[in-house]
């Protein structure tokens, strides 16, 4: 038999663990900002962080694949790349109406989600999931490779899913709403809806990101929701269980674009897009849990 000395410890160990996995930042920590450069192609949509070259990379969104008899329906928006330290290195048109942008471990890849991923307005060429090509010294090429085709799963077309790469799923947020759905790529049906807790967290649909939820990873704080009335970062668990919030600066003058764009979560950050900084305006990367 164990001694009893042993066994408590073990548990007080346990719940340190556990403590320390659900903390939340009551202020939300500034960890990077990251001036624009160029002029957005059209709004700042997402954020990815690649630990392999320690570049994070921009993705622009919001022109629709147009071709005509001279060229293929590609679209315009750029996607950007920058040190980690906010340097700008080079930019790209990979030809996709971007929405989400992440990293991607277990194929080592840098993956894009469009606009109507799930196909909810009608078909449209260059829609689905993409991985976009990087240069040894993490500039963008320009090119890219399938990853999975549009799928109904997905929901609104807006969404703007985040990804978790350990189950291998995505949290897609349905427009005006407290719904996220759970999907796997693979399959055409959504594994499940997530009902976010509104009324404990006191805001309405209208008060948060339309279309983005961040999954953080972090055990019983798994998803992140921008509060862009109230310049808060609204933390749930994956029961749809408000779990707390983190402040945002009080300085900060999010504006009504940022319910619809400029959002991300990478290497351990919330990024939200702060217009009115700079001549194009700031991205912000945010600790919000640890």
């Amino acid at each position: 038999m164990q001694p009893i000395t042993t066994t408590l410890s073990s548990l007080a160990l346990f719940c340190l663990t556990l403590t320390a996995h659900a903390e939340i930042l009551p202020e939300a920590e500034v960890g990077v900002k990251i001036p624009l450069v160029k002029k957005p192609t059209t709004r700042p949509m997402a954020v990815a962080y690649l630990p392999s070259n320690q570049h994070y990379y921009i993705a622009d969104g919001g022109l629709a694949p147009m071709g005509s008899e001279f060229e293929a329906p590609i679209s315009k928006s750029e996607v950007h790349a920058f040190t980690a330290d906010g340097n700008y290195v080079n930019s790209a048109k990979p030809g996709y109406d971007n929405r989400s942008l992440y990293y991607n471990p277990n194929s080592g890849k840098l993956e894009t989600i469009t606009y109507n991923i799930s196909s909810a307005v009608g078909f449209s060429p260059n829609t689905g999931i993409y991985s976009l090509d990087v240069g040894d010294k993490g500039e963008l090429l320009g090119t890219s490779g399938d990853v999975a085709q549009f799928n109904p799963a997905f929901g609104d077309a807006g969404t703007m899913p985040s990804y978790d790469s350990v189950s291998k799923h995505y949290y897609a947020k349905q427009d005006r709403g407290n719904l996220v759905f759970v999907v796997d790529a693979k399959q055409r049906e959504k594994l499940q809806e997530i009902k976010l807790d509104f009324a404990k967290a006191q805001v309405a649909h209208d008060d948060v990101s339309d279309h983005y939820i961040a999954f953080t990873g972090v055990a019983g704080n798994e998803l992140a929701l921008l509060d862009v009335d109230h310049k808060a970062v609204l933390i749930f668990d994956l029961n749809g269980q408000f779990v707390g919030k983190s402040a945002l600066p009080a300085t900060m003058k999010l504006r009504s674009q940022n319910h619809f764009n400029g959002l991300g979560y990478t290497n351990g950050m919330m990024f939200i897009y702060h217009e009115p900084e700079g001549e194009f305006g700031t991205y912000y990367g945010f600790k919000i849990v640890k």
